[in-house]
């Protein structure tokens, strides 16, 4: 089972992402045959700087190996080192309606934001198909806002078969986790860098703190029990406690003589705890750019020896 996942390169992670999908992509690694990619061509759509695309790119290919993406369980690399995912795009593109693609809800969401109506945004969907079917995925994890993507990738898939009588490209499947929940934010809204409500993950210990001690709250007094249902700062705990850890805790909240400001310290320590290893794997990597450059190249290797006898049958059918 050929699971295959995407993942931007965005800059700053914060916990939203973590427990949103990182969590869930490293553990697909024990779960099949992993193959994940930092989508570089993809975030030329959106990013123009050439130093600020590479240090999104150099960062996030850091932050998931210092995660636990394993490249020897896996197959992990950045999406331009194989380029044959681009000639795969172009002839995809001549098996896929200007109509399928009008339908995007994606590229209309995005424009109805400001971002500029390009080519590169409109096509966005045929180049994604080109990822999912270059390596023959069974599986590819998204969030409801992608499954459209998936369905367009078996309609492009479907119409290139049936035009060339053949079965050269597999039909892959849309994987929602149902089971993943909306990290809060500081204010209790989804987390999001567009919200400004967010904690970062490898940040600053001070600057982590500020984030942690912001988090919004009712205001009842230090005398008084307080309600952990409705407490943006228990729904954050819940995400690294255990079960005995957060009965004590709603122990301490019933139980008059702390604030809110004891409850913040207790997440942030539960914080910086979880995070820690990671933390330090994360600094020997980025203060060792010559070992990720050969983490990737052994990456892109194995992707390439698969993208390109995938390439040769895909030239023979169509007459190349």
């Amino acid at each position: 089972m050929r699971i295959l996942s995407g993942i931007q390169p965005s800059g700053t992670l914060h916990i939203g992402n973590y427990f949103g999908a990182i969590k869930r992509i490293i553990e697909s690694q024990d779960q099949g045959d992993l193959f994940a990619f930092v989508a570089s061509y993809h975030a030329l759509t959106t990013v123009k700087e050439k130093e600020l695309l590479e240090k999104n790119i150099f960062e996030a290919v850091v932050n998931f190996l210092a995660l636990g993406m394993d490249p020897e369980k896996s197959t992990f690399w950045v999406q331009s080192d194989v380029k044959e995912v681009l000639e795969l795009y172009w002839i995809l593109s001549n098996h896929t309606s200007m109509g399928l693609l009008e339908r995007a809800h994606s590229y209309k969401d995005k424009v109805a934001k400001g971002i500029v109506a390009s080519h590169g945004l409109f096509s966005y969907p045929v180049l994604m198909a080109a990822d999912i079917l270059l390596y023959d995925s069974n599986l590819v994890p998204v969030g409801k806002d992608q499954i459209q993507h998936v369905e367009m990738t078996r309609d492009i898939a479907n119409s290139f078969n049936h035009h060339y009588n053949t079965d050269i490209f597999v039909l892959p499947e849309a994987k929602v986790d149902e089971t993943v929940a909306t990290v809060p934010g500081t204010d209790g809204a989804k987390m999001s860098k567009s919200y400004g409500n967010t904690i970062d993950m490898f940040g600053t210990k001070k600057g982590i703190k500020k984030q942690v001690m912001g988090i919004v709250t009712d205001s009842k007094e230090l005398d008084e029990p307080k309600d952990y249902e409705n407490c943006n700062i228990y729904k954050l705990c819940e995400l690294f406690m255990n079960e005995q850890e957060l009965k004590d805790l709603q122990g301490r909240y019933a139980t008059p003589g702390e604030g809110y400001g004891h409850f913040k310290l207790t997440l942030l320590d539960k914080i910086n705890e979880h995070f820690a290893p990671y933390q330090e794997r994360r600094e020997h990597l980025l203060n060792n750019p010559k070992e990720v450059k050969e983490i990737l190249e052994f990456g892109a290797s194995k992707a390439r020896k698969i993208a390109n006898a995938k390439m040769d049958k895909i030239r023979s059918i169509v007459g190349l």
